[in-house]
């Protein structure tokens, strides 16, 4: 009886511990980290996200409310960092990096700039840490986004996309 204790103790133990190992690998999680980087005129825009997938879903307006702030992907909340001073939809922003929050609209949605860029989520989300709001138009897709985009593209048009959604800003 008492080895059949210690087995049942050294399988919870293990299962425990690949549990800890597979949250340290951030690649098997079920919404993966990405980072994409792009120079725009000689200044570098990284932006560091994680991709949750639809899965059959209705995205936003149900599992992501509208009006509601959003950590932009899953997880971590998502970064962003320019190495230089930049502008954004004509808005002056100094270099560094920010948690980029948005909150979805059916027909606008709101880019944040918050200082705080290292928590988990928006659960720590305060507005009063706001650096810059910038608001833009959504566009619905005619094709499913299956899983969470963020793409910067040569010219500055920073572009998030999931579901058959999509909104874009403009950093020069």
């Amino acid at each position: 009886m008492k080895s059949f204790k210690k087995v049942c103790v050294f399988s919870v133990l293990l299962m425990v511990s690949f549990g800890v190992a597979a949250q340290k690998d951030k690649t098997k999680r079920k919404s993966p980290p990405a980072q994409i980087s792009q120079t725009i005129n000689e200044k570098i825009v990284t932006i560091d996200y994680s991709r949750p997938s639809k899965r059959g879903r209705v995205v936003f307006g149900d599992l992501e409310d509208f009006d509601k702030v959003w950590r932009t992907g899953a997880n971590e909340t998502t970064w962003i960092e320019f190495s230089e001073n930049v502008s954004v939809e004509g808005s002056e922003l100094k270099a560094g990096k920010y948690g980029l929050f948005t909150i979805p609209g059916e027909k606008q949605w709101t880019i944040i700039f918050n200082k705080k860029w290292d928590g988990w989520g928006a659960y720590e989300y305060d507005s009063s840490e706001d650096v810059l709001r910038v608001y833009v138009d959504a566009k619905k897709l005619e094709d499913v986004v299956e899983q969470f985009t963020i793409a910067i593209d040569e010219k500055g048009n920073a572009s998030l996309m999931w579901d058959q959604t999509m909104v874009s800003f403009f950093i020069e």
